[in-house]
C-alpha cells in the first residue's frame, strides 16, 4: 500500500513527492516520459537560456552608446548548444536517480485513475491511501484556418531548431510570446508579434506594458495589437499569415504562444470535476472533488509558473499524507525575462501606490537603463499588498516586495532596513521613504509631532 502516489514528473510532481518522502511516507512517482518536465526541458531552462545569449548579442550593439564600439555576428547553432548544455547540466537533480536518494520510488508508465480515485499503471492497480495528480500542460493552438497545413512552433518545439528563423511570425502577446519575440530578433530573426489584445502583457501594469512594447520595438520587432490571424496558406519555406485587419505576413516559421491547456483528458471517466478550460477544480487545500485525490499545478486552475507549481505540490503533498491544515498562499510572485523584466506581485489595485522612475535610481542612471519604474502598492493603513518592478533583474528586487506582502509589511518598517548603494532595490527603499514622508506631512500626524516634541521639550531635564 502506498501512502502517496504521484502522477506526472514535472516540477509539482517531483515536490510533492519528494515533500510526502521527506514527512516519512512511501511514495510512488509514475511518469510517462522524462521527470524534469515542461520547465527543465520546454520552458524556464532553455527560454532563460536562450535569452541570456540574445541579451550579450544586444547588449554589444548597444555599447557604442557608452562608448564601446564592437561588431557581433551570431552563430546560432552554437547558441543552442548553449541552451541544451544548460538543460543538460541542472538535468540530474530532477533525475530518477536524484528522486530515489530522496527516497521516492520512480516508475515509468501511462497511468488511469477510475471513478472512486483508485489509480493504475499500464492496467496495473496501485493501493494508496491518497493519489497527488501533477500532469502539467500543454501548449494551446489557436483555431485559425490553414494553420494545420504549416509547421507550428510552441514552446515545447521550437529548441529543436537547427538554423535562425529568417521572418518568425508570434502570435500572443503574453510573456511567452513577448520573451521568445525580442530574444529570435536580437538573434537577428525578422520578428512580427500578432496579438489581439489592446496592449502585450494585459495582466500587467499598463505603463510595464507599454515600456516593454517599447524595448520590443526598439529591437526590430514590429508589433500588431488589436490584431488577430485571419487564415494562414502554406508556400516557400513557410507560408502567409493574414490578419483580421487586412495585414499580410510572409513568414518562414511560425511560433504560437497563446497560452496552455491543463493535461486532463487521461482523466476522461474519472469522475473528477473540471472548469470550462478543462483544468482539475481543488479547494484551499488542492483536495480535488473525490476525497483522496490532490492535485497541483499546471493541470488545475490555479497560476501556471513554476514556482507555484513547486509550492503549491508541497502544500498538497503535506496535506495527503498528515492532514489538510496547509492552505494556499494569497499571493504569487511572476516575472516576464524580456528586457527590461516586468516583475509583480500582489494586489495592484490597492489604495493608494508610491510609484519611483528609474531616473532617480543611481544604479540604472550609471548603467543607462533608465526605462523603468519601482512602483509599491499599500493598503489605507500603508502596508504593502503589492508592487511591480520594471528594469534590469526586476524578478530579484521582487523577493523583498513579496516578503513585504507576505508579512504584511508597512513602508515604513521598508525605510528602517538598510539597502546597499548603488542598487536596483533603491528603487523599492525611496518608494517606501516617498510613503512614510506623504503620512508625516498629514495636518493630523503634524499636528501630534509637534505636541510630541513640546512635551519632550517641557520635561527635558537641565542642561540635557
Amino acid at each position: 500500500m502506498w501512502d502517496l502516489v504521484v502522477i506526472g514528473g514535472g516540477t509539482a510532481g517531483i515536490v510533492g513527492s519528494q515533500t510526502a518522502a521527506a514527512l516519512g511516507a512511501k511514495v510512488l512517482l509514475i511518469e510517462e516520459e522524462r521527470t524534469g518536465g515542461d520547465c527543465l526541458y520546454t520552458g524556464c531552462v532553455p527560454s532563460k537560456a536562450l535569452i541570456s545569449a540574445a541579451s550579450v548579442a544586444a547588449e554589444a550593439r548597444a555599447g557604442s552608446a557608452l562608448g564601446i564600439h564592437a561588431e557581433t555576428r551570431v552563430d546560432f547553432p552554437r547558441v543552442m548548444d548553449h541552451v541544451r548544455a544548460a538543460i543538460r547540466h541542472i538535468e540530474p537533480v530532477d533525475s530518477p536517480d536524484a528522486l530515489r536518494k530522496a527516497g521516492v520510488t520512480v516508475r515509468k508508465g501511462h497511468a488511469t485513475l477510475d471513478s472512486e480515485g483508485a489509480v493504475s499503471c499500464d492496467g496495473e492497480k496501485l493501493p494508496s491511501r491518497n493519489v497527488l495528480i501533477a500532469t502539467g500542460s500543454s501548449p494551446r493552438i489557436p483555431d485559425v484556418p490553414g494553420i494545420e497545413r504549416v509547421q507550428v512552433l510552441t514552446n515545447d518545439n521550437v529548441w529543436e531548431l537547427g538554423e535562425l528563423p529568417e521572418r518568425l511570425a508570434v502570435l500572443g502577446g503574453g510573456p511567452v510570446g513577448c520573451e521568445l519575440a525580442q530574444a529570435f530578433a536580437r538573434l537577428g530573426s525578422e520578428v512580427t508579434l500578432i496579438h489581439s489584445g489592446d496592449r502585450l502583457l494585459p495582466r500587467e501594469d499598463p505603463d510595464a506594458s507599454a515600456i516593454v512594447r517599447s524595448s520590443l520595438e526598439t529591437d526590430g520587432v514590429t508589433v500588431l495589437t488589436r490584431s488577430r490571424a485571419a487564415s494562414i496558406e502554406p508556400g516557400g519555406a513557410g507560408g502567409t499569415l493574414t490578419t483580421t485587419d487586412g495585414r499580410t505576413i510572409p513568414f518562414t516559421h511560425l511560433l504560437v504562444g497563446t497560452g496552455r491547456v491543463a493535461r486532463t483528458a487521461w482523466l476522461d471517466g474519472s469522475a473528477m470535476a473540471l472548469d470550462d478550460r478543462g483544468s482539475i477544480i481543488t479547494d484551499k487545500h488542492l483536495r480535488t472533488n473525490l476525497p483522496n485525490v490532490w492535485a497541483a499545478g499546471d493541470v488545475t486552475a490555479n497560476p501556471r509558473f513554476t514556482h507555484t507549481a513547486g509550492v503549491h505540490a508541497s502544500i498538497a503533498a503535506t496535506n495527503a499524507v498528515v492532514g489538510p491544515f496547509r492552505t494556499l498562499p494569497s499571493h504569487n510572485p511572476r516575472v516576464t525575462f524580456t528586457d527590461p523584466e516586468v516583475a509583480a506581485v500582489g494586489n495592484l489595485a490597492g489604495a493608494r501606490s508610491q510609484t519611483i522612475p528609474h531616473t532617480h535610481v543611481d544604479r540604472a542612471v550609471a548603467q543607462g537603463r533608465m526605462e523603468g519604474f519601482t512602483r509599491v502598492v499599500l493598503d489605507r493603513r500603508g502596508r504593502v499588498v503589492g508592487g511591480t518592478v520594471v528594469g534590469p533583474r526586476a524578478g530579484e528586487t521582487l523577493g523583498e516586495i513579496s516578503l513585504a506582502v507576505k508579512l504584511k509589511t508597512s513602508a515604513s518598517a521598508l525605510t528602517s532596513v538598510t539597502h546597499a548603494y548603488p542598487t536596483y532595490n533603491d528603487g523599492l527603499w525611496n518608494a517606501a521613504i516617498a510613503e512614510t514622508s506623504a503620512t508625516l506631512r498629514k495636518p493630523v500626524v503634524r499636528r501630534i509631532m509637534r505636541l510630541a516634541a513640546k512635551i519632550r521639550t517641557r520635561f527635558r531635564a537641565p542642561g540635557r
